[in-house]
């Protein structure tokens, strides 16, 4: 049983998601488009969104969601298009409200044991003006705007209770998810593990899947998930690009130690020249997901599968826009936006709906070891992605080399289990140095340390410069094509954690 979050665009849709995911309640989110009900909905939240419901593109409510008795919430975008599809009036208000509003509350299962004022966190420039036949107001804010407003299962309001900037916003969620929708926490990871097993199980029956495993956490707990679900039915491949880290090419060696056996395939000279000539990073991600593909599907034929299991998860299909009609693409990952239109294998995506922090709790469910839950995230494009410019063989095994000599001092002063994620990046410009007296011209390689949760945001992490200055020292003095080191501090927003 499940909440379903329909996404208009909103830029705290995974935010709402996740708070409901905290409270023990599993939740979705999908676009007004595909919106079906299956039967297992307990209640429905329309997220906000940039769109007005006047623009020329706007987007429509599901009809199917108001021929049900489901309950139903619509937050900012989504309790506009409410009051718009009922007969309502919304306007381009006078006053438009942005960031923290004092909001009156009146008598509302939504607002049981909340106090009658609080501050929350309002964005939007359209205000409901005059209400639908029947609706009752339940909030206003300080400037005499609707607030918020409900009828018989619908319940709307104009602020975000999803944000921490909103008082009492996580209880207003809880009040909608429990005592309107009556929603029991029984969604944890031991049952989301055995839904999993059951699911794979169904789905693949006596088939053959080709497992693709990249070394990253997601690949390799997904493989472990989906051995336990179908066995020997499962064929895990580990495709050598040629861009893998050091510590990556351990993975086929740390699997066969818990059970399972994986078929290694080096491809890396297919690779190289596949990416040869290519700068643009949208490309790189599209040749490097078409490469694979290519890969799997000749292994494929040897065993007679049908699936390509993939270790795909939320923000991977979020960056690449698949989740949402209303959201922009960011950049593809090779195994979401960067798969060819045609393929002759059949995706199994088991853990496509987690966060990256949902997924290392199933492989502590699973009963993985830290090394393999703990390891920090690798994109499935490699050490490509993190190569700024052409991709070549040299460039890959300098950066190579970087990466582990940054791992290593990480591990070794007790920094690297802190970092979300931490790697180097080998840019396309040189820099004038001095080595043994003599005129260096060497790459320029930049450090990245972020901090995060789910990987959706990110805050760059404060490495002790006596850190940084033992890693410049030894990259530098242990890599001679390497002349010069910078430290990125970027959050995410504005950048991605990836530089491409």
């Amino acid at each position: 049983m499940k909440i379903v979050i329909i996404d208009y665009g909103s830029q705290y849709t995974q935010l709402l998601a996740r708070r409901i995911r905290e409270m023990g309640v599993f939740s979705t989110v999908v676009n007004s488009k595909d919106f079906k009900f299956d039967g297992t909905e307990l209640g429905v939240i329309l997220s906000g969104g940039p769109m007005s419901v006047y623009d020329e593109e706007t987007f429509e409510l599901p009809e199917e969601l108001f021929n049900r008795t489901v309950p139903v919430l619509g937050i900012c975008y989504g309790m506009q298009l409410i009051a718009k599809r009922f007969g309502g009036r919304v306007e381009r208000g006078e006053i438009s409200e942005y960031g923290f509003t004092k909001v009156s509350l009146s008598h509302s299962v939504l607002f049981e044991g909340i106090p009658s004022e609080i501050t929350a966190w309002m964005s939007h420039g359209d205000t409901v003006k005059i209400l639908p036949k029947g609706f009752v107001q339940t909030a206003k804010s300080q400037n005499d705007l609707i607030a918020a407003f409900e009828y018989k299962n619908i319940h709307a309001i104009q602020f975000h209770p999803e944000v921490a900037h909103t008082e009492h916003g996580t209880d207003i969620l809880k009040n909608f998810v429990f005592k309107i929708c009556k929603a029991q926490p029984q969604w944890t990871m031991e049952s989301f593990v055995d839904s999993k097993v059951k699911e794979i199980k169904s789905i693949v029956k006596d088939k053959k899947v080709i497992g693709a495993i990249s070394g990253g956490v997601d690949s390799t707990i997904v493989t472990v998930l989906t051995s336990k679900a179908i066995g020997d039915h499962l064929i895990p491949i580990f495709v050598n690009h040629g861009l893998l880290r050091i510590e990556d090419m351990e993975v086929p060696k740390d699997l066969k130690r818990i059970g399972i056996d994986v078929k290694v395939v080096d491809a890396s000279n297919l690779f190289f020249e596949r990416l040869k000539g290519i700068e643009d990073p949208e490309k790189k991600r599209k040749t490097i997901g078409e490469t694979f593909i290519e890969v799997f599907e000749k292994e494929a034929l040897s065993y007679d599968a049908e699936f390509l299991l993939q270790g795909t998860i939320y923000p991977d299909a979020i960056e690449s826009a698949t989740t949402s009609k209303s959201s922009v693409k960011i950049k593809s990952h090779h195994n979401v936006g960067g798969l060819p239109e045609r393929m002759n294998l059949k995706l199994l995506e088991p853990i496509r709906e987690l966060f990256k922090d949902e997924v290392r709790r199933v492989g502590k469910e699973l009963g993985l070891p830290n090394t393999f839950i703990q390891r920090h995230p690798f994109p499935g494009p490699g050490l490509a992605v993190r190569i700024i410019g052409e991709v070549t063989r040299e460039k890959a095994d300098i950066l190579r080399s970087a990466d582990d000599i940054l791992t290593k001092v990480l591990i070794e002063k007790g920094e690297y289990s802190k970092i979300w994620q931490a790697f180097a990046v080998l840019l396309s410009s040189r820099s004038v140095g001095v080595k043994g007296d003599a005129r260096s011209y060497g790459y320029v390689l930049a450090i990245r340390a972020v901090d995060s949760v789910d990987g959706m945001t990110a805050s760059w992490h404060d490495l002790p410069h006596d850190i940084l200055k033992e890693i410049s020292t030894k990259i530098t003095g242990q890599i001679p094509e390497i002349g010069r080191i910078v430290y990125d501090i970027t959050d995410k927003p504005p950048s991605t954690i990836e530089w491409e």
